[in-house]
């Protein structure tokens, strides 16, 4: 039995498939307390999960794109002190769309998804993560400028630089602040999102992705990582 004065607390936002339940799994079997979220429609299986987790695992409602929403995810929490602030959550587009086609209502359905929302959240729950925890975010290789030499998912791409970039102001904001704060890039995986094309398994990718996290506790500044620990040029 895991000695709970001892155990550390994730929060993973936007957790329930894909990424973000794996990660759930995998938090779970290295002995960590999760508090996993999903939108009101979308959390049975976690329910499920919840109960053979031994009470290790609570399960929460958000849509983080609605900030009343978050607001009252921080107001249930209020009492907490996490280890760890994970944000998973992120849609894509149509993979044909270039700027060129898509609509307004698309574009922005994916900028405040994958980059306001993400935001939003970190603002809002950092003063429950520990002086010396970790603040991440699933980012991508696709949001590298530096790596972009094909131009293909450009819409992804873009709102996936733009949360880097906001990531980089909120450390600029926070600098004398002690916290890790990290970008993951999980590579290119098979899931409903990232298609049965993809080059890795979650088996593959998760594992090594909190293995790297692991690794950066302590490691106060921003640092923008692949799941194998190496950094990806911004």
């Amino acid at each position: 039995m895991q000695d709970t004065s001892t155990q550390k607390t994730v929060l993973l936002v936007g957790a329930s498939r894909g990424l973000g339940f794996a990660m759930v799994e995998e938090f779970l079997e290295r002995g960590w307390r999760v508090i996993a979220t999903g939108r009101a429609d979308s959390t049975e299986k976690l329910r499920r999960l919840s109960e053979t987790a031994r009470g290790a695992l609570e399960v929460e409602s958000v849509d983080i794109t609605i900030p009343d929403q978050v607001a009252a995810l921080r107001a249930r929490l209020e009492d907490r002190r996490l280890d760890m602030l994970f944000v998973n959550a992120g849609v894509k587009n149509d993979d044909r769309e270039t700027i060129a086609d898509v609509s307004t209502e698309e574009f922005v359905r994916i900028m405040v998804t994958n980059s306001l929302s993400p935001m939003r959240v970190i603002e809002a729950f950092q003063g429950l993560v520990q002086p010396n925890g970790t603040i991440a975010v699933m980012s991508s290789g696709q949001g590298s400028l530096t790596n972009n030499t094909n131009g293909n998912y450009e819409v992804y791409r873009g709102s996936k630089a733009a949360l880097n970039m906001f990531m980089r102001s909120f450390a600029a904001r926070h600098q004398d602040d002690a916290k890790t704060l990290l970008l993951m890039a999980p590579g290119w995986v098979r899931t409903d999102m990232g298609g049965s094309g993809a080059r890795l398994t979650i088996e593959e990718s998760i594992p090594n992705l909190v293995n790297t996290m692991e690794a950066y506790e302590g490691r106060s500044g921003l640092h923008y990582l692949d799941y194998l620990g190496r950094v990806v040029p911004w």
